[in-house]
This record gives structure tokens, C-alpha cells and sequence, in this order.
């Protein structure tokens, strides 16, 4: 897929990105709506700076994506990294595919959601990138509900990047709030690859399953390096979705945690919450049933994929891909 001369043209490359991928050594990718978003302060600062510890730990270079003024970061500095972390509530834009224009012209900060993160570290050359969970099909998406409600059509742009931009993107699987039976079709549909890494189901994001079979299933992260170098080449234009289970300590039991989605699911319906104010809604009130346990684990995992991803790119950079 060629960089459109636009993307490139905003582009800010930090120094050390730079020269790690003129000397083909592996970067991986970083999202920053968990910075401003997704955590509190301090605890936002304290698991981007862990998640690229873990990067470097791996042997690979860490890039976070973010937007500041107009111009599209791949790399902060720590400087970078707490002022987004510290930044007014409200004052930053969460810039995804459909927003990221509107997020370029504005100005000020912008942070990155899988779908900007996407296009900005492709157009810098990067080939990994690493994030908690995507988005996906969003229950009632595509269904009427008891009450009456749906279909929402609320379906993220994530899936329509992943079958558009070349680059593996490593999570704990779709988030577990979405409808994930059809956020895999709908994978499927875009030609997306989605492989699982040491086990049969598809991790479960909070837990270690989902209950469902993935579609692929590799034993290992160099395994999965050779599937994804095997794709890149091929030159068909998606990326591939690999995914890793949260840390068994971190873990919440699959019951547990497929018990509080729903239980938080069905109060959001009764509550009559929808839209752009579903997704933070379901995950506080997650937090809340499961007494703080799903934010222990969302923490283990957003750093647990950072590592791996290091890990996939080491092994990528150790292959010849065609361009």
C-alpha cells in the first residue's frame, strides 16, 4: 500500500526511529489514547513509560503515536509523553481515520487511537505496532435489541484499517465488550489474518480465553513472525491481528470476567447509555464489579503486548520481507 504524500508531509520522525529503521533494526508502534483517555494521571504516565521499557527490554525500539500542532509524532520524549499524560481533561482530541483531519487542523494535542496509530507508523515505515485490545463490532451493532434498540451500526474504524494498512498489530484480542464472534466475520470479511499465539481460543482481553476458537493458531512469536512476513509479502495491502493472552497473574477467570461484561452490558441498556459515552461507561463500571481487578489486568496487558510485540519484531527484522 503506498503512503499518501499528505500523511508524510505531517509526519515528525524522532531522531532514534529514524535511525533505527534506516539500520533495520525493529521499532514497534504505540498508541497514546491510553495515555489520555484510558488511565488517570499518574497511572497513565507510569504504564506508557513501562510499555516502552518493555519495547527496549525486547530489543526493539519504541515509537508512541501522537498528534501535537498539526503534525503527526512517531517517538515522544518523556517531556512529550507527560505533557500528554498531564494535559487538561478535555483538551485532547482522540483521533481516529475519521477524525484525524479535523485533529490535524485544530491544533493542540490529539492522541492516537488504533486507526491514526496505523496510518502514522506505515507512513514512517513501521511494521509492528502494539495495543491493549482493538475495537471492533459493538453489541447491538447489528441487531435489535428487547427494548426495541439497534441496529446501532456502531462498528470501529479499526476494522476497516486492519484489512487497508500492512502492519501486525499485537493485543489481547478484541475488547471484551464487543461482540467478538462478529468482530472476527467481520475480520474475515476485510482478509485479515487473526492468529493466536501458545493457544487454541482467542484470548478473552480481561481473561485468558475468550471461549472462542481463534481462527489461526501459531505455538510461538517466531512462528507468528513467519506468518506475518509470509502476508507482508504477498503485498495484499491488510495487516495482521496477532494476539496474546493478559499475564496468567493478572488474569481475571474467564467466568469472572465474561460475568461483569454482561452484567455491565445489561445496565448500560437500562441505563439507555450509547454512542461515543458506551465504551468509557462499560470499562468504569467493569472496574467497579470486579473491584479494580480489570484494571490490574488492563495494565498487565497493555505492557504484556507491548514486550511481545518487541519480541515479533526482533524476529521480523531477522527475515527478508518483499516490498
Amino acid at each position: 500500500m503506498s503512503v499518501p504524500l499528505g500523511v508524510t508531509a505531517r509526519l515528525d520522525v524522532a531522531a532514534e526511529v529514524v535511525q533505527a529503521l534506516a539500520e533495520g533494526r525493529p521499532v514497534v508502534a504505540l498508541e497514546s489514547t491510553l495515555i489520555s483517555h484510558g488511565l488517570p494521571y499518574p497511572h497513565n504516565l507510569e504504564v506508557a513509560s513501562a510499555s516502552e521499557a518493555a519495547v527496549r527490554a525486547s530489543g526493539a525500539v519504541p515509537a508512541t503515536v501522537a498528534i501535537r500542532d498539526g503534525r503527526l509524532l512517531v517517538g515522544l520524549t518523556a517531556e512529550a509523553l507527560e505533557a500528554l499524560a498531564t494535559a487538561p481533561e478535555g483538551s485532547v482530541r482522540k483521533a481516529a481515520r475519521p477524525s484525524l483531519a479535523v485533529a490535524l487542523a485544530e491544533g493542540g494535542w490529539a492522541a492516537t487511537t488504533v486507526s491514526a496509530t496505523m496510518i502514522a507508523a506505515h507512513a514512517a515505515g513501521v511494521q509492528v505496532f502494539a495495543t491493549g485490545g482493538i475495537g471492533g463490532v459493538h453489541r447491538g451493532a447489528l441487531t435489535v435489541n428487547a427494548r426495541g434498540r439497534g441496529p446501532s451500526f456502531d462498528i470501529s474504524s479499526d476494522l476497516e484499517e486492519m484489512g487497508r494498512t500492512p502492519m501486525a498489530v499485537v493485543c489481547a484480542g478484541p475488547k471484551a465488550i464487543l461482540d467478538v464472534p462478529a468482530t472476527l466475520e467481520y475480520l474475515e470479511t476485510q482478509g485479515v489474518p487473526v492468529i493466536s499465539v501458545g493457544q487454541a481460543d482467542l484470548p478473552g482481553f480481561y481473561a485468558r480465553s475468550s471461549g472462542i476458537a481463534a481462527p489461526h493458531v501459531v505455538k510461538d512469536i517466531d512462528a507468528a513472525a513467519a506468518a506475518v512476513a509470509a502476508h507482508l509479502a504477498l503485498g495484499l495491502g491488510g495487516g495482521v491481528l496477532v494476539c496474546v493472552p493478559v499475564p496468567a497473574e493478572a488474569a481475571l477467570p474467564d467466568d469472572a470476567a465474561r460475568d461483569a461484561v454482561e452484567r455491565a452490558v445489561a445496565d448500560a441498556d437500562v441505563a439507555g447509555i450509547g454512542g461515543p459515552a458506551l465504551t468509557p461507561w462499560l470499562l468504569a463500571r467493569i472496574a467497579t464489579l470486579t473491584e479494580g481487578a480489570s484494571v490490574r489486568a488492563n495494565t498487565a496487558l497493555i505492557i504484556n503486548d507491548a514486550r511481545v510485540a518487541g519480541e515479533l519484531a526482533l524476529s521480523l527484522a531477522a527475515r527478508p520481507l518483499a516490498r
